[in-house]
């Protein structure tokens, strides 16, 4: 199986990158999905994040209140390094096996979205990594028209993350998900990056 690793700092378009690579045939494995997979009503990684940022960020129902949590893990790069500690090796383990499965069902090719892929450590195990970048004004309205924050919480998001440049650093590839350039093009440069290194690991 050929692994492509799909990261960049929050807002760059990854989700958009991401159903296009999945409408191209490629098993996509979405970091967010996962991540509350694992941190479903009752399982030990939400318990483990209540004793870490408050029992309150579980709901009545059970649930994660992940608005609170988002508010607390990202006010500060420490904060942000104590929340990946606690999800990363669950949700790590669960995109693998999934990835495994996938392979048994017939896909050559697969995606990880996620953006903490290098933090976790998962870009060591892709055979690619695809970086996601845009501009923060861009990113910026993103975050606040997807997830409904606050402009200061999503400054605060933005700000707890790595910026372009650490990710740029490991990246094979770098996709433009803002004007002028067209998804079309930039995905064409993707798949031609990935050919390239499935020619080079073949020899």
């Amino acid at each position: 199986m050929f692994v492509i690793g799909l990261t960049g700092p929050t807002g760059a378009g990854k989700s958009t990158v991401s159903r296009a690579l999945s409408a191209h045939g490629f098993y996509v494995a979405d970091g967010d999905a996962y991540a509350r997979l694992v941190t479903a009503a009752g399982s030990p990684v939400l318990k483990e994040l209540a004793n870490a940022f408050g029992d309150d960020i579980i709901l009545p129902s059970g649930g994660l209140d992940r608005r609170l949590l988002a508010s607390r893990a990202f006010s500060s790069p420490e904060k942000t390094e104590l929340l990946n500690s606690i999800t990363h090796p669950a949700i790590t383990e669960r995109i693998f096996s999934d990835i495994k499965r996938a392979e048994r069902d017939g896909f050559d090719t697969a995606v990880i979205d996620a953006a903490a892929l290098i933090e976790s450590g998962i870009a060591e195990k892709c055979d690619l990594l695809a970086v996601v970048t845009a501009p923060p004004e861009i990113r910026l309205e993103r975050i606040l028209s997807r997830d409904g924050m606050s402009r200061a919480d999503a400054l605060r998001r933005m700000e707890a993350q790595k910026n372009e440049e650490y990710y740029k650093e490991f990246a094979d590839i770098i996709i433009r998900s803002y004007p002028p350039y067209s998804l079309e093009s930039e995905l064409s440069r993707l798949y031609e990056a990935a050919e390239r290194k499935r020619d080079e690991a073949a020899k």
